[in-house]
């Protein structure tokens, strides 16, 4: 099968790679129809997670035709049309029975990327991802195959094209659950760092929970255009605005901010060259939580020490999306 593969940093290639076989009765085989690009596949592009080897097949966002079904397989069958989440979960661990997926015990021979020092369970294996979630390959190719086939894949309809349903597998459930845990609701007002297409399918889910007023933050103007003309958001101009934060209090009534802000920058976002160093040795920096510009801050569990949000408000409630 042809797929695309890592030869180090900034370069990736499509090669003619093994077709893909049955490892577990549970296993499916999948012909892929669609996939896509993730944002996170660029930190893997550009050498920035351990664990990417030569040859390693990118992609965790796919769905595609199931061919081949291991004989433990009840869930979907051959021929079925379906959407594979990111996540390799087992179904059956402590945390899957939570619906904690993405916390799957048994799924990971990896560590992950968290520190680690109390030797807690890794999270779960990720499609296409490096050793640190597994080694497994990923769905950038012809072929592909999905572990856990009863707990993962789902299936669509015929009636919906590719194009509409492939972004369940990511992309689409990453900006819902951001939206949900800033408990943005009617008449909500929320600010969104990052207008790339996690930070505009946010704009998309906030207008769909009501959110009053939108205001997105990037300095790329045609992505700023397209949120204000297709989700009516506020765009502003990090280039031409030194201070967003100081921006959106003052365009607010009351000086009182926003009631919720989304991070959809991710953790390679620039920032200074101290950061850039870092970040290319792979070091994680430790910071102390920012003092809050008032007395009154936001309730605990709105909470999370977010890189470049030190001036806002302290009523600005943030939801990180990875």
């Amino acid at each position: 099968m042809k797929a695309l593969t890592y030869h180090g940093p900034h370069h990736v290639s499509v090669d003619t790679m093994p077709d893909p076989a049955l490892e577990a009765a549970d296993d499916i085989i999948l012909r892929v129809t669609a996939t896509a690009i993730c944002g996170s596949d660029l930190h893997l592009y550009r050498g920035k997670i351990p664990g990417t080897h030569h040859g390693d097949i990118f992609g965790h966002e796919f769905m595609g035709e199931v061919v081949e079904a291991g004989s433990e397989v009840t869930a979907v069958r051959k021929g079925d049309r379906v959407v594979i989440p990111f996540v390799i979960a087992c179904g059956d661990c402590f945390f899957c029975r939570l619906q904690q997926y993405a916390a799957c015990e048994s799924t990971n021979s990896g560590q992950g990327a968290t520190l680690n020092r109390k030797g807690i369970s890794p999270p779960a294996a990720l499609f296409g991802y490096s050793d640190l979630y597994g080694g497994i390959p990923g769905g950038q190719a012809e072929y592909v195959r999905v572990p856990k086939a009863n707990t993962g894949p789902f299936k669509v309809p015929d009636t919906l094209p590719d194009e509409k349903v492939l972004f369940l597998s990511d992309i689409l459930p990453t900006a819902w659950q951001a939206v949900k845990n800033a408990e943005v609701k009617p008449g909500s007002s929320v600010a969104i760092f990052g207008a790339g297409p996690v930070g505009l399918l946010c704009a998309s889910c906030a207008r769909l929970n009501g959110a009053e007023q939108i205001f997105i933050i990037d300095h790329n103007d045609y992505r700023l255009d397209f949120a204000q003309q297709r989700y009516g958001a506020i765009p502003i101009n990090f280039d031409h605005h030194d201070d967003p934060a100081q921006w959106i209090i003052d365009n607010t009534p009351g000086h009182r901010g926003v009631d919720a802000v989304i991070d959809a920058v991710g953790f390679e976002a620039k920032g200074s060259l101290t950061e850039t160093v870092l970040s290319t040795l792979k070091i994680e920096e430790q910071r102390k939580s920012p003092a809050p510009v008032h007395r009154r801050r936001a309730p605990r569990r709105h909470r999370q020490r977010t890189r470049g949000l030190r001036r806002f408000h302290p009523r600005l409630y943030v939801w990180r999306c990875l």
